[in-house]
């Protein structure tokens, strides 16, 4: 039983005049960064980052995440920085987890300022925006070549007295060194007259290319073209030309429980070179593409009001380029694509986008393909993204999973990590991409938010655009009567049912409808791993560890089983299989 303790008029008022005369700067924490006088005579737009760390593990920039191991980062846009300014990052400052820096609890501290460099764009549809330049790393803030960043300092932090703090941006990161040709892997870079009008400067897409055994010695044979989709690869990877490399340590992987996991990927890499260059595996070119841009470390393969048209960019201008410079049949039957995750969603939407230029579509673990189950969220039913729907409960929505089904991150929170590391659809992160591709253009040239960003309140007249443009099972439903007949046996679509960002929902979703297709039939498939994680891709004979790398070996020899029956009379199947 707890006693209630009266306290005199007199003792109040004290307590009152107290807090009424504490310091405004005991309210307000600081940390001033400055940039090196040494830059010459430019100035600096972008995002500055403020990175605290509890955690000694690595540098307070690669320790971000969703997940419950999170450190802090607050932001800020800056513009007009001139070398040997200092800014001061304050309770202004948007935070995750926490939202203030006066708000995190005292203690010792790895501190770490960077600055996320932003270039202005003059578009084409008569915007200007500022945004980070892609420079080769895949849009990563904490990894972009050019960054500025601090070295890390401990410091014993008191958000009541913590003034004087300070860091200089005296670390840049260096280039990345481009991939050399070899005897089976070339790389290319185009530049794209598409890209480069909407953005208003020179734009680029690029791509690794496998070439296939004998592609030297049969200089008369043309090859049907496999396409892979996903996220911003550095070289091919997946093939390897020689076994695993044992004098280097073992690597333990925490996400599926493996040690030496370092040393399967190898191995399985190895191991598709052996059969890529053996007897009766199919002879075609396989392609990775490169299409990272100022939002994203892929343009999800698109047209896009915000980042572009990458769809037609990638269909009309580097796929021709590449069949054309290495023989490919150049014709759409003979391509296919591939993938998984964002990888995944491509894969399906070129093939409903572009119909008649592709013959087959692999999509594993999709980006959600039908907007009822944005994750988890329905973005035509819901009010709010991050709240379940209730007149008196407040429950947040999950935004990750295991396989067992344990939550660590909320859908709020992943969001705020966004809006931390950047405004306007800016944070390069999983949200805002999707954001930047399907949204329409706002008013200030930058996406329109589908919902608040902090609230989570759906914007309907977002979501409606949305839903014309991009989600994926509504389109195929809307257009059947002239889509089904061209994508007739070319639609496969796998899942696991217990994948992380619930991405199974839309493809059970989608499965209704597809199931349901008349005249015709779509005739495809659509399977389900038991138990699986992100990304399962079909493979009911492996463990997910395994079966995720080995794409090509199996989409690849698939297709080539299938496209006797999905091509036009007089078609070349017999060249290439040598």
């Amino acid at each position: 039983m707890k006693v209630s303790t009266i306290l005199p008029l007199a003792v109040l008022m004290t307590a009152s005049l107290l807090n009424s005369c504490t310091s405004p700067e005991a309210h307000n924490p600081a940390f001033s960064i400055t940039l090196p006088e040494n830059l010459g005579d430019t100035t600096f737009d972008g995002r500055l980052l403020l990175l605290l760390s509890t955690n000694d593990e690595n540098e307070p920039r690669f320790q971000i995440s969703d997940g419950l191991k999170t450190q802090l980062v607050f932001g800020m846009d800056v513009e007009g920085w001139a070398p040997g300014q200092t800014i001061t990052v304050d309770n202004a400052a948007y935070g995750y987890p926490i939202k203030q820096l006066k708000d995190v609890p005292k203690g010792e501290y790895r501190v770490q300022a960077l600055l996320h460099k932003y270039e202005t764009f003059v578009r084409g549809d008569g915007h200007t925006v500022k945004m980070p330049m892609d420079r080769g790393e895949g849009q990563k803030w904490n990894r972009a070549p050019g960054n500025l960043y601090s070295v890390p300092a401990k410091v014993s932090f008191d958000p009541a007295s913590s003034q004087g703090l300070a860091a200089e941006l005296t670390e840049e990161i260096p280039p990345i060194q481009e991939p050399e040709d070899t005897k089976y892997i070339k790389h290319i870079k185009i530049k794209s007259k598409l890209l480069s009008e909407f953005w208003g400067r020179d734009m680029h897409l690029g791509a690794h290319v496998l070439l296939p055994e004998g592609w030297e010695e049969h200089p008369n044979v043309k090859y049907p073209l496999a396409i892979m989709h996903g996220h911003f690869p550095s070289d091919f990877s997946g093939f390897r030309t020689t076994p695993p490399d044992t004098t280097q340590p073992c690597v333990y992987s925490a996400r599926f429980d493996v040690d030496c996991y370092n040393r399967v990927v190898q191995q399985e890499a190895y191991d598709f070179y052996k059969m890529w260059t053996g007897p009766n595996f199919p002879r075609m070119i396989a392609i990775v593409i490169q299409h990272a841009n100022p939002f994203y470390d892929d343009s999800y393969a698109v047209n896009s009001e915000n980042l572009g048209p990458y769809g037609d960019a990638i269909t009309y201008e580097l796929i021709p380029h590449i069949e054309e410079q290495f023989r490919g049949i150049g014709e759409g039957w003979a391509r296919f694509t591939y993938g998984g995750s964002t990888g995944g969603w491509e894969a399906l939407a070129v093939q409903v986008m572009y119909p008649d230029e592709y013959n087959g579509c692999y999509a594993a673990c999709p980006d959600p393909i039908d907007f009822r189950a944005y994750c988890l969220v329905n973005l035509y039913e819901n009010e709010n993204a991050y709240y379940l729907d209730s007149d008196f409960k407040e429950r947040l929505r999950p935004g990750h999973r295991d396989y067992l089904g344990f939550v660590d991150a909320a859908l709020i929170d992943m969001n705020l990590k966004e809006l931390a590391l950047g405004t306007k659809s800016r944070s390069g992160q999983q949200f805002d991409i999707w954001e930047a591709v399907y949204s329409p253009v706002g008013d200030d040239g930058y996406p329109k938010r589908i919902w608040d960003k902090e609230t989570g309140v759906i914007d309907k007249e977002v979501a409606n655009y949305w839903k014309e443009n991009y989600d994926l099972a509504y389109i195929m439903k809307r257009d059947w009567a002239t889509l089904g007949p061209k994508l007739k046996g070319k639609v496969k679509i796998y899942c696991g049912d217990m994948d992380n960002y619930y991405l199974n929902n839309a493809v059970y979703l989608a499965e209704e409808f597809l199931e349901s297709t008349t005249d015709p039939y779509y005739d495809g498939e659509v399977d389900y791993g038991d138990r699986a994680e992100h990304c399962w891709n079909g493979d009911h004979s492996q463990p997910n560890h395994i079966s995720r790398l080995r794409y090509h070996r199996m989409f690849i020899q698939r297709w080539a089983k299938e496209v006797a029956s999905r091509s036009p009379a007089g078609a070349d199947l017999r060249s290439w299989r040598y």
